[in-house]
Formats: C-alpha cells, structure tokens, sequence
C-alpha cells in the first residue's frame, strides 16, 4: 500500500451497474477543437464525451462536463479516434461493437444562451461484420499519408482490414485458438500481437496483403500454394505468460520499443524482437501506458494493479507510487484545461477519475466512541410493553385453529406395505413382464350428516387407479364408508412424483358444503425392482452428510438382500421401463452418490435415500442429522430436458397448422364434388376423386404423427419435472433453503400440473423466475421498478428462459434469499466468495466397490455429466 494518495481532480461514476475494460477509454481531441477529450464506451451500448473543467480540484462534476451522452444499440467494446474518413485529415471517432465497426462525426454547436454548447455526432460510414469482433487498432498502414485504415481481429483469429469506407481484405493468423491484445507499428509497418501460445508475434503488412485470402482457406492445398503467399510470421519471441496488453512508444528522445504487460512481467522489446529489458512485478496488474520521460533515453511507464495502486517507472525503476480509489482497468494520460500531465482511469464499475500525483497522505483515523449513557429505565419499560403483547398473542393463538380441532368430514388413506400378489394393472403400455400394482384403501368419516359424499383419487400421470370416482349414499353422523383401489403405472415412462391425492366433497343438510383431503405415498417398488449395480453412468451427483453411512440393508430392507453382504455399500435399481440406477455409500466418508445414464431417473432414488435415511436417524431420536450438497448445478443438462420439451411444442404447432390447412383443403374438395354430383347435366370429375382421396390420406398421416408427437410431448414433460424437482432438491441442499423458501422454488419451477399449447411450461416458469428476479433477488431499485408483460404467449426459442434460470443460481450462490415479503426485496445482494464453483476435493477421495467387478470409483462432489474414460486406472479396494 503507498502512502500517498493520487491527488483528485476531477471524478464521476459513470450510470448505474453498467460495465467497463480496457478498450472502454480514449483521450483524444475527438471535435477537433485543439483540446484532449474523454470519450468513454460501455458494455450497455452507453458512449459518454467529457471535458472536465473544474472551478478547483476536487468539485463535483458540472453538467456541463458532460459534453455527449448517447445510446448506441449494441456494446461498446472499443473506441478509438483517428483521420478515419476519406477527403479530411479531420480527426473522426471509431466505435467497434460485437458485429459492427461505426465510425461518427463529433461536432460541437457553440450555444447562445447560458446553457452552453450543444454537442452531437453524425454517422459517417459503417461496415457489418461476419464475424464476432474482438478489438482493432489502427494506423497509417502501408505507409499511407494523411490517413488511418482500420484493422479489427476477430474471435476465431482473423485480421479484417478496412480502408476507411470500403472493406480491404481478411487474414487468418496461424495456429490461432484464443484472440490476444493487437496493435500497429508504424516504424516497422508491421502488427503485434500476442498469441495463445504466450508468443509475441510480429506480421508486416505487405505480407498480409500477399498471403492466401481468407475466404480461400478452405480449398485444397494445391489450391492455396497457387492463389496465394502463406501468411508468415515475421519474428517471435516466447514471453511465458499471458500478456494484458501491447504499447507501441516511439519518442523523439527515446528508442522506438514495444511494451508488453504481461501477467507478472514487464517486457520491454526492440522493433526486431530483441528483448531490452524487463521488469518482473510482485503484483497482479490491472493495465498500463508508457509516457514521454524528462530524462532523456528512458521512458516512463504508469501501471495500474489490483490493489489500487498506480505505479510509476523510469525503465525499471520503480519512481512514485500512488493510492487509487478503485482498480483501474484502463489509464490514459491527457492534457486538460492546460494542465498537462492528467492522470485519467476508469474502473470496471464506472468510476472515471482524472488525477495528478501529490503528497497527500492517507492516514487512518478512529472513529470517535459514542459516550451516549444507557438509560435502563427506558429499556425495562420498553422490554415490559413487549412481554404484555407476547402474552397477548400468545393467549389468542387458540382462537383460529378451534374449529380444526374437530373436523365434521375427514377422509384418510392407507397404502398396502406389500404389492399386490395378482396385479391389478390395466391398459398398461410398459413392456415389462410384470406391471406390479399396489391396494390403497381410502376411508371417509362424517361426524356430520353428509349427503351424497363424492371422493376423487387422483395420482399424477403415468400413474393410473383402477377406479378414480367414487359416489356414496348420505353419510350419517359418525358412520364411514370404505373403498379400495389399485394403483398402477400405465405409462411407459418413470413419473415425477410417487405421491397421490384424495379429495372428498359433500353438503350438510342446511346446505353448508364440506371438503376434505389427505395426501398418501406410494412405494418405490411399485415402478421399480432390485438389479445389478452399474459401474458406469453419464449423469453422477453425491449427497453429504453429517452421519456416517447407513447399510443399505437397513434403509433398503425391500430392495436389499441380507444374504448379500456386497449389497451393504451398493444397491442397484431398475425402473419398469428399463432405465438403470446404481445407489452407492461411501465406506470411509459421509456420502451417498446415485448415478444413471439419464439425469431424470436420479430424482426418484434421490428422493427415497433422503426421506429413508431422515427416517432412520428420527427413530435413533437424531435431531441434527442433515444432509448436503456442494457440487455443481448441472443446468447444461437440464437445459437438454427443456430444449427437447420446447422443440416437441413447436412440432406440436407445426402440425397443427399443416391440419388445419389440409382440413381446409378437404372440405374445398367436398364442395367442389358436392357441386358437380347435384348438376343436372353430368360433367367429368377431372380427378377431383383422387384428389379428396390423397388429402384424407395427408390429413389420416398428419393425424397420426400430431397424436405421437403429443405422448412424446407428454413424456418429455414428465422427465422434465423429475429433472426439476432434482434441481430444486439440489439447490435447497447446495443453499440450505427452508420450507418457505423452498415452497417459492416450486412454485415458480413447477406451476403446472399439466402441459398445454395455450399455456406451456416455459412462458409460466419464465414469467416466475422473471418477477423473482425483479423483487426478492434485485440487485437494485431499478430492476423492481421494471414490469413485466401483461399475456403470456409460447416464446421463440428458449434462451431467454436458460438465461433466467442461470441467473437466478447466481444470484443464489452471491447471497440472495428467496422471500415473498416486500422487506427482502429491498435488501441488495451481497457477494459471496465461491458463487457456484465445485469445491475441490483432491483430499477428500475415496473409492467403492461394485457388485461383480473389481474396477472402483473416485467419488467427487459434483454432478456434473460424466463418462467413463477408456483406460482408467482400477484397483482393489
């Protein structure tokens, strides 16, 4: 830390959360007026034009400091001032954005009134690019006089050249894999850059405009050695690290040198490659610029790092250092208001400052002791009037729940422990031998009289009940009525959830309607049965505890054989539809891990470990067993579920249309025989007939593959739910959610029970995730004073959506809390250190053992999509 602090002179933040870099900066006479301004991009497409002229150092900013505030439609990755426009030497502003170069006219209007100039720009020329860019540089390229030609370097290493208003010619560079900081020689006519390979690298111009054309780079060989010069390097220099950035200094006192700031080095280089000299840092640097030195033959350097220092060298030696308020991530030096010499930095937040070196020191102060005397006669009083509205509350808490106590209509269900010896499926489309079903038997009782009680068994689809409705004779009070039903799965996909509802409806006999409810839970084995465990699988996630491992012979009596001692440690599962699931526990940790070739399947298995090892632990009268998760959130996966559910909707709205076309073509065809068949005078049918026979074939096929196309449908929006509840069960552990909290995630996540083309699954849980995002989990007022849309309508693609859910896991993990009162919507999101990262666990291996096989397992904490690599290493535990 210095202990000088670099004099203010003129600061201002720039807008509100919008971001900065390296190429956000420039100082430059932009109007042509004969003073330096400060020109200044941003991420959000934002271009700012300042000349600071404070009354004294330190004010706070006018105004009419501010001379152009302008949004452009896209970010601003960098800005630069040159003679960029063809006829003048004038000097004319160039804007580089992600797929177009602009290049503006800055003018100023000298006003007649007190508020001074006006201030506008004028849109020159500007070229589209094929290419994502990355950063350009510019300069007198080939020796041109009186103007700049432009060069931008794409993000997959191709050098577009531009001659001001028309496009020149493109260049691959060689061996390209990652876009490094590029910039021009003049004295050498060459560009520098440095590559992924920690090179810096120097290509002359003349050899770019005889090499092989870009557009050609994909003939053959015999091709390119015909049509072109291969693009050589013109000399190399390995430096060892990344570099930050590259500054071409040619000084009149000084020799011509190219600086390159690389991660913990300064390098120092001759127009050839030779190294000059080098300065090794003992800091991470944030940017830098060289500057003309008083000394004749050395150059100054001014380099910013991250601890809000700006270091000065002469060379190597280090001159001055000076405290910044931020960390600069770009430093220019500017001469202003004739003050020569100002120091301008911009942050990555927005702080742009200009400054000057100076000895003000900065000292801590302590701050001063409230002395303010407690007064304890006030706090007993204060401390009495509470304990007064605790016993208050505390008395009429009774009041409310009263008439719950004793329920007129109560209806219970009670799931049978074991399967049915002879199943009761019916209809069913698993392919499996057997479909197992298990007798549920649901009881209504009446304290009332109840007339005319209707109970409705509802489970969610693919499971089916033999018998869903169920109508009685009037209850008389305090009689029951008993049913029993089978329950089965029908489908041939997992379901979501193994739970299922029982609602009861009835009427006393003044009229007074009663409705009752319970809830009941069906056994894993009714869609699942013991196989052999599985030693590779795509999709793996590890569960954490605080307990040591439970035998799986104790928490899987129904699945587990106690013959089998193996089955101890590792238990597999197979669902009646054929998918697998292997349920490991670790012998000398405190993990589970369930792995699956589908990441769908884990949920149901992940589910049942939880709830049967809270059981067990609740029985040992265990109160603080918990479990955890730290791995990573695997969205890209989840991302697979809702891509294919989104693309099986657009089939769905594809053949819609195609149906109603044809139907409307059908019944054209009707009419037009229905007319010729009523003719008195007969007339030939001029293949009408085989017409209406080909479009009812159309409309029979489309029929056909519209209704596939919706069981597909219906059972990629079942595999996305169990995906959902395993994302959701994920992120409560990984975050340690309570109810509430958890109760918000379903209900934004999973908001419909079923899926429909007017109402989909996407355009709900975006709208959701939208207004959670907007309130509990702002990062400022300014997102909750946005609104969203009135309709919800089926979206065009999905990535607004995938977009949403990221950001709603990153807001999480920075410290968001999911709540629906108004308090926590106000509170800012604070940062916390790790954010969704995986933890390494290099320390914390262990490995286990799978039935029939020697190979054994690295258990990591991630549920990342894993696959198993040829030629791992096993051994024997």
């Amino acid at each position: 830390m210095s202990l000088f602090k670099a004099r203010d002179w003129w600061s201002t933040t720039l807008g509100e959360k919008e971001e900065f870099d390296q190429g956000c900066l420039c100082v430059a006479d932009v109007d042509n007026s004969g003073q330096d301004k400060i020109i200044v991009g941003s991420y959000m497409g934002y271009l700012r034009i300042f000349h600071p002229h404070p009354v004294k150092p330190g004010d706070d900013v006018q105004a009419e400091d501010l001379l152009l505030e302008v949004q452009l439609q896209e970010p601003i990755l960098q800005v630069e001032v040159g003679k960029f426009v063809s006829g003048t030497e004038g000097l004319h502003l160039a804007v580089l954005h992600c797929r177009k170069l602009c290049v503006y006219a800055v003018s100023g209007t000298q006003g007649n009134v007190e508020h001074g100039n006006q201030y506008q720009i004028k849109l020159m020329y500007e070229h589209n690019l094929q290419r994502t860019a990355c950063n350009m540089t510019y300069g007198p390229f080939g020796g041109v006089k009186g103007r700049d030609l432009i060069c931008i370097q794409s993000m997959d290493g191709m050098l577009m050249l531009f001659e001001q208003e028309s496009y020149a010619f493109g260049r691959f560079l060689p061996g390209f894999l990652l876009p490094g900081p590029l910039t021009y020689s003049s004295r050498t006519d060459s560009f520098i850059t440095v590559s992924s390979c920690q090179q810096v690298e120097s290509y002359k111009y003349q050899v770019l405009v005889f090499a092989t054309d870009a557009e050609a780079r994909q003939e053959t060989v015999q091709q390119k050695l015909s049509s072109g010069k291969r693009l050589v390097v013109d000399w190399v220099l390995n430096i060892g690290e990344q570099a930050l950035d590259i500054c071409i200094v040619s000084f009149n006192q000084a020799v011509s040198s190219v600086f390159v700031l690389g991660e913990r080095n300064l390098f120092c280089l001759k127009d050839n490659g030779q190294l000059r000299f080098m300065k090794k840092l003992d800091y991470s640097p944030s940017c830098f610029i060289p500057y003309c030195s008083v000394k004749e033959g050395t150059i100054n350097t001014l380099v910013g790092n991250h601890s809000n220092v700006l270091n000065i060298y002469q060379d190597v030696t280090l001159k001055w250092a000076a405290q910044l308020p931020h960390v600069p991530v770009s430093v220019k030096v500017a001469n202003i208001q004739n003050l020569k010499g100002v120091i301008v930095t911009l942050s990555e937040n927005g702080h742009l400052q200009c400054s000057y070196l100076g000895t003000d020191p900065s000292f801590f102060q302590a701050p001063r002791v409230d002395s303010k005397e407690v007064n304890y006669e006030e706090f007993n009083a204060e401390m009495k009037e509470l304990q007064k509205i605790i016993r208050e509350a505390m008395k009429t808490q009774d009041i409310l729940p009263q008439s719950e106590k004793r329920r007129d209509l109560i209806v219970t269900a009670e799931v049978s422990p074991d399967l049915d010896a002879e199943s009761k499926a019916i209809d069913s489309e698993v392919k499996a031998e057997v479909v197992p079903s298990v007798t549920v038997k649901v009881t209504v009782q009446s304290r009332v009289t109840a007339q005319k009680p209707n109970l409705s068994v509802c489970v969610q689809a693919p499971l089916a009940v033999t018998c869903d409705q169920f109508i009685f004779n009037d209850l008389e009070p305090d009689s029951s009525e008993t049913v029993v039903l089978s329950v089965f799965l029908k489908g041939n996909c997992p379901p979501s959830e193994l739970e299922g509802n029982c609602v009861v409806s009835c009427s006393t006999p003044t009229g007074i309607p009663k409705v009752a409810q319970c809830k009941f839970k069906l056994p894993l084995r009714l869609i699942c049965f013991p196989a052999q465990p599985s030693k590779s699988a795509n999709h793996k996630i590890t569960i954490d505890t605080n307990k040591p491992p439970i035998s799986f012979l104790t928490i899987f009596p129904d699945f587990a054989d106690p013959s089998e001692d193996d089955q101890a440690n590792v238990l597999g599962f197979q669902f009646l539809t054929g998918s697998k699931i292997t349920l490991l526990a670790s012998k000398t940790s405190q993990r589970y891990r369930i792995q699956s070739d589908q990441l769908e399947d884990l949920w149901l298995i992940t589910k049942e470990l939880t709830l049967r090892l809270e059981e067990h632990f609740k029985k040992q009268n265990c109160k603080d067993f918990a479990c955890t998760f730290s791995g990573s959130i695997p969205l890209q996966e989840y991302f697979e579920l809702i891509d294919r559910h989104f693309e099986l909707r657009l089939n769905a709205e594809k053949f819609r249309e195609l149906l109603s076309e044809r139907a409307v073509q059908f019944r054209a065809i009707e009419r037009r025989l229905l007319t010729r068949f009523k003719d008195k005078t007969p007339a030939p049918l001029q293949h009408l007939d085989t017409l209406l026979e080909g479009t009812f074939r159309e409309v029979i096929a489309l029929a056909d593959a519209a209704e596939k196309n919706q069981a597909n449908m219906f059972q990629a929006f079942t595999k996305l739910k169990s995906a959902t509840h395993l994302v959701i069960m994920l992120i409560s552990l990984w975050q340690k959610l309570n109810a509430d909290q958890i109760a918000i995630m379903e209900a934004a996540f999973l908001p419909l029970a079923e899926d429909t083309q007017e109402l989909g699954w996407e355009e709900t849980v975006d709208s959701a995730i939208s207004s959670l995002l907007r309130t509990c989990l702002s990062k400022s007022s300014k997102e909750q004073a946005l609104t969203l849309g009135g309709q919800l309508s089926m979206p065009k693609d999905t990535s607004r959506l995938k977009k949403n859910i990221s950001l709603f896991c990153d807001r999480l993990a920075k410290g968001g809390r999911l709540s629906l009162s108004t308090e926590s919507a106000t509170q800012q999101v604070t940062v916390v250190p790790g954010g969704c990262s995986t933890i390494p666990e290099s320390d914390l291996e262990e490995r286990v053992v799978v039935l029939g096989s020697t190979a054994t397992f690295t258990n990591h904490k991630h549920a990342a999509k894993q696959k198993s690599k040829p030629g791992s290493k096993h051994e024997n535990c």
